[in-house]
Protein backbone atom coordinates (compact mmCIF):
# COMPACT_ATOMS: atom_id res chain seq x y z
CA UNK A 1 0.00 0.00 0.00
CA UNK A 2 2.83 2.40 0.85
CA UNK A 3 4.45 1.89 -2.55
CA UNK A 4 1.14 2.74 -4.23
CA UNK A 5 0.80 6.01 -2.30
CA UNK A 6 4.45 6.85 -2.98
CA UNK A 7 4.03 6.14 -6.70
CA UNK A 8 0.86 8.21 -6.84
CA UNK A 9 2.47 11.30 -5.28
CA UNK A 10 5.76 10.85 -7.15
CA UNK A 11 4.00 10.64 -10.51
CA UNK A 12 1.80 13.60 -9.56
CA UNK A 13 4.89 15.65 -8.62
CA UNK A 14 6.66 14.77 -11.88
CA UNK A 15 3.63 15.56 -14.06
CA UNK A 16 3.00 18.82 -12.22
CA UNK A 17 6.67 19.78 -12.59
CA UNK A 18 6.38 19.17 -16.33
CA UNK A 19 3.27 21.34 -16.23
CA UNK A 20 5.23 24.17 -14.60
CA UNK A 21 7.55 24.17 -17.61
CA UNK A 22 5.08 23.36 -20.38
CA UNK A 23 2.07 25.53 -19.56
CA UNK A 24 1.90 28.84 -21.41
CA UNK A 25 -0.10 30.77 -18.82
CA UNK A 26 2.09 31.82 -15.86
CA UNK A 27 -0.80 31.58 -13.41
CA UNK A 28 -1.44 27.98 -14.47
CA UNK A 29 2.29 27.29 -14.06
CA UNK A 30 2.14 28.70 -10.53
CA UNK A 31 -0.85 26.50 -9.69
CA UNK A 32 1.02 23.52 -11.09
CA UNK A 33 3.94 24.47 -8.83
CA UNK A 34 1.53 24.38 -5.88
CA UNK A 35 0.65 20.79 -6.81
CA UNK A 36 4.38 19.95 -6.88
CA UNK A 37 4.86 21.42 -3.40
CA UNK A 38 1.90 19.54 -1.92
CA UNK A 39 3.02 16.28 -3.55
CA UNK A 40 6.51 16.72 -2.14
CA UNK A 41 4.99 17.37 1.25
CA UNK A 42 3.13 14.07 1.03
CA UNK A 43 6.39 12.33 0.13
CA UNK A 44 8.00 13.84 3.23
CA UNK A 45 5.17 12.40 5.33
CA UNK A 46 5.91 8.99 3.82
CA UNK A 47 9.55 9.46 4.81
CA UNK A 48 8.49 10.00 8.45
CA UNK A 49 9.38 13.69 8.38
CA UNK A 50 6.17 15.44 9.43
CA UNK A 51 7.89 18.69 10.43
CA UNK A 52 9.54 19.05 7.03
CA UNK A 53 6.20 18.24 5.38
CA UNK A 54 4.43 20.96 7.36
CA UNK A 55 7.23 23.43 6.65
CA UNK A 56 7.03 22.55 2.96
CA UNK A 57 3.34 23.44 2.86
CA UNK A 58 3.60 26.56 5.03
CA UNK A 59 6.77 28.08 3.63
CA UNK A 60 6.79 27.04 -0.02
CA UNK A 61 3.14 26.43 -0.90
CA UNK A 62 2.02 29.19 1.43
CA UNK A 63 4.53 32.02 1.35
CA UNK A 64 6.84 31.59 -1.62
CA UNK A 65 4.09 30.61 -4.04
CA UNK A 66 1.98 33.60 -3.01
CA UNK A 67 5.02 35.79 -3.63
CA UNK A 68 5.33 34.26 -7.12
CA UNK A 69 1.65 34.89 -7.82
CA UNK A 70 1.96 38.53 -6.68
CA UNK A 71 4.91 39.07 -9.01
CA UNK A 72 3.08 37.38 -11.88
CA UNK A 73 0.02 39.54 -11.35
CA UNK A 74 2.09 42.72 -11.05
CA UNK A 75 3.95 42.05 -14.28
CA UNK A 76 0.70 41.60 -16.28
CA UNK A 77 1.37 38.29 -18.01
CA UNK A 78 -1.05 38.82 -20.90
CA UNK A 79 0.58 41.97 -22.30
CA UNK A 80 4.07 40.83 -23.29
CA UNK A 81 3.89 37.21 -24.37
CA UNK A 82 7.09 36.08 -26.09
CA UNK A 83 8.50 39.51 -26.87
CA UNK A 84 12.23 39.57 -27.40
CA UNK A 85 12.63 35.82 -27.72
CA UNK A 86 15.20 34.69 -30.24
CA UNK A 87 14.23 32.14 -32.88
CA UNK A 88 17.17 29.94 -31.94
CA UNK A 89 16.37 29.90 -28.21
CA UNK A 90 13.99 26.96 -28.40
CA UNK A 91 16.51 24.82 -30.29
CA UNK A 92 19.34 25.75 -27.93
CA UNK A 93 17.12 25.05 -24.93
CA UNK A 94 16.31 21.59 -26.25
CA UNK A 95 19.98 20.85 -26.92
CA UNK A 96 21.10 22.03 -23.47
CA UNK A 97 18.20 20.20 -21.83
CA UNK A 98 19.21 16.95 -23.52
CA UNK A 99 22.83 17.46 -22.47
CA UNK A 100 21.70 18.06 -18.89
CA UNK A 101 19.55 14.92 -18.86
CA UNK A 102 22.43 12.89 -20.33
CA UNK A 103 24.79 14.19 -17.64
CA UNK A 104 22.29 13.34 -14.90
CA UNK A 105 21.86 9.82 -16.30
CA UNK A 106 25.64 9.26 -16.44
CA UNK A 107 26.13 10.60 -12.93
CA UNK A 108 23.20 8.62 -11.57
CA UNK A 109 24.36 5.40 -13.22
CA UNK A 110 27.96 5.73 -12.07
CA UNK A 111 27.37 7.00 -8.54
CA UNK A 112 27.28 4.49 -5.74
CA UNK A 113 26.48 6.26 -2.54
CA UNK A 114 27.90 4.67 0.58
CA UNK A 115 25.49 4.09 3.40
CA UNK A 116 26.78 5.74 6.54
CA UNK A 117 25.00 6.33 9.79
CA UNK A 118 25.64 9.68 11.36
CA UNK A 119 24.59 11.19 14.65
CA UNK A 120 20.94 11.55 13.61
CA UNK A 121 19.79 7.95 13.56
CA UNK A 122 16.10 7.06 13.88
CA UNK A 123 16.69 6.08 17.52
CA UNK A 124 18.27 9.47 18.27
CA UNK A 125 15.43 11.31 16.55
CA UNK A 126 12.84 9.29 18.46
CA UNK A 127 14.55 10.19 21.73
CA UNK A 128 15.20 13.89 21.03
CA UNK A 129 12.49 14.77 18.51
CA UNK A 130 12.55 15.92 14.92
CA UNK A 131 11.91 19.59 15.60
CA UNK A 132 14.63 19.87 18.24
CA UNK A 133 17.17 18.14 15.98
CA UNK A 134 16.33 20.44 13.06
CA UNK A 135 16.48 23.50 15.32
CA UNK A 136 19.81 22.39 16.73
CA UNK A 137 21.25 22.01 13.23
CA UNK A 138 19.78 25.28 11.95
CA UNK A 139 21.13 27.37 14.79
CA UNK A 140 24.56 25.73 15.07
CA UNK A 141 25.98 24.12 11.93
CA UNK A 142 23.78 25.87 9.36
CA UNK A 143 23.31 29.32 10.88
CA UNK A 144 24.97 31.19 7.98
CA UNK A 145 22.86 29.57 5.19
CA UNK A 146 19.77 30.03 7.37
CA UNK A 147 20.44 33.76 7.79
CA UNK A 148 21.31 34.22 4.10
CA UNK A 149 18.01 32.56 3.15
CA UNK A 150 16.05 34.79 5.51
CA UNK A 151 17.81 37.86 4.07
CA UNK A 152 16.98 36.78 0.50
CA UNK A 153 13.33 36.32 1.43
CA UNK A 154 13.31 39.77 3.01
CA UNK A 155 14.81 41.29 -0.15
CA UNK A 156 12.16 39.52 -2.26
CA UNK A 157 9.35 40.87 -0.09
CA UNK A 158 10.75 44.42 -0.22
CA UNK A 159 11.09 44.07 -4.01
CA UNK A 160 7.44 43.06 -4.35
CA UNK A 161 6.37 46.03 -2.22
CA UNK A 162 8.46 48.42 -4.36
CA UNK A 163 6.98 46.97 -7.56
CA UNK A 164 3.48 47.25 -6.15
CA UNK A 165 4.01 50.90 -5.19
CA UNK A 166 5.39 51.74 -8.65
CA UNK A 167 2.45 50.10 -10.40
CA UNK A 168 -0.06 52.13 -8.32
CA UNK A 169 1.51 55.46 -9.23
Amino acid sequence: MEIFVFSLFAITAILAAIGVIALQNPVHSALSLAVVFVSLSALYVLLSAPFIAAAQVMVYAGAILILFVFVIMLLSPGTDRGAGALKSQRGLAIIFGCVLVAQLVVIGASAVLPVTLGKYTPAYLARVGDVQAIGELLFTDFILPFEITSFLLLVAIVGVIVLAKKSRN
